[in-house]
């Protein structure tokens, strides 16, 4: 089977080129940086953090919409530590019951508990040298917040149920979707053990807010999906595309991902089409965000300069997903190419653009 990558970098801003390429096909491997796809300047910035950070002991704490990648970046910081060779051990703080969740992080001793009729190690024990990664965090308990609080502090612990005192050698690293400051706020969430995570902060950027990884994340699933199904999808038009970098993807990478294999299990071969998308994909909505933050106030407002603002937001928007080609970004507006050019040069927009 070839390899199968968009080419999406190559589109040129002339309708001849366009005419000759109807559909976008798949052909080089994308930018990659340790199984994660981004060419984006915030994806790019967090790869070179991730390679800054890595060979410290430091703690980090990445945050981030549920489906962003997160998981992979905590791996990533791991394969590039010293601590490489050692475990990686991995826990969602929020899927276990608290009950079950002390034992799962410290471990227990025979006869803590019923049912407890062996001792076994936590988590933390077993990723002794290595790197643990707590997911989230943000779900943890008051009273396990303390217990972790302990672990950061003197990088010791106790089972549960027992007395004996047990160092630990280990990295940590948090996640949480939550706002943890305004968890601190509220009192849902410790502020010394905020504190002791957040040596160095990783916010994750929503794929709404990367639209240009779009083409490549879609690309990397087709080669993916391809091999692992069998199937012989070459590629996705130009609408479809269009379509699929304008919806918001609610659920980040891991919606898309799952809407890729719902596509390529479906289409089998050949191409994909506007016609194969679900119908959310094919009516989605304009981004209305530029609209919502206008008020009217008691002193009224300029509508001409409102409405001047949101054209010139709109436009801004459209070139950023289009990469700077007036021909894509004229589509996703509606309107002919000429048009857009003329109101990038009436908002004064050239050396945006250039």
């Amino acid at each position: 089977m070839t390899n199968l990558a968009i080419d999406y970098s190559n589109w040129q801003d002339t309708d001849s080129r366009l005419e000759e390429k109807p559909s976008i096909s798949i052909s080089s491997q994308p930018c990659s940086f340790m199984g994660m796809i981004g060419q984006s300047e915030r994806m790019q910035r967090i790869f070179r953090l991730v390679e800054k950070v890595a060979d410290s002991d430091s703690t980090i704490i990445i945050q981030g919409e549920t489906g962003t990648g997160k998981g992979l970046i905590a791996k990533a910081i791991h394969e590039n530590s010293y601590r490489k060779d050692k475990p990686f051990v991995q826990i969602n703080c929020g899927a276990i019951p608290e009950n079950l969740l002390e034992s799962e992080l410290f471990g227990h001793v025979k006869g803590a508990f019923t049912g407890a009729v062996a001792a076994k190690p936590g988590k933390f024990e077993i990723a002794n040298g290595g790197t643990i990664f707590l997911d989230e965090i943000g779900d943890m308990s008051h009273d396990l917040q303390v217990k972790l609080l302990k672990v950061l502090e003197d990088s010791e612990f106790e089972r549960v149920g027992g007395c004996q005192t047990i160092k630990t050698d280990v990295r940590i690293i948090a996640a949480t979707h939550r706002d943890l400051e305004a968890a601190v706020e509220n009192g849902t969430f410790r502020e010394d053990l905020y504190y002791r995570l957040v040596v160095i902060p990783l916010t994750l950027p929503p794929l709404r807010d990367r639209k240009s990884d779009i083409p490549l994340l879609i690309s990397h699933f087709l080669n993916q999906l391809n091999q692992k199904k069998r199937t012989q999808v070459t590629g996705i038009s130009e609408k479809t595309m269009e379509l699929m970098i304008a919806h918001s993807w609610p659920g980040n990478v891991r919606e898309l991902k799952n809407m890729m294999e719902r596509l390529v299990v479906l289409t089998q071969e050949g191409e994909i089409y506007p016609r194969d998308l679900p119908l959310k994909l094919r009516t989605a909505p304009a981004d209305t965000s530029a609209i919502s933050d206008v008020e009217v106030s008691d002193q009224g407002i300029c509508l001409s300069t409102a409405v001047s603002d949101f054209e010139k937001s709109l436009i801004s928007q459209s070139m950023k997903i289009a990469n700077g080609v007036k021909k894509n970004a004229a589509k996703l507006l509606n309107i002919k190419r000429t048009t857009l050019i003329e109101k990038i040069k009436r908002h004064n927009l050239e050396e945006n653009f250039a």
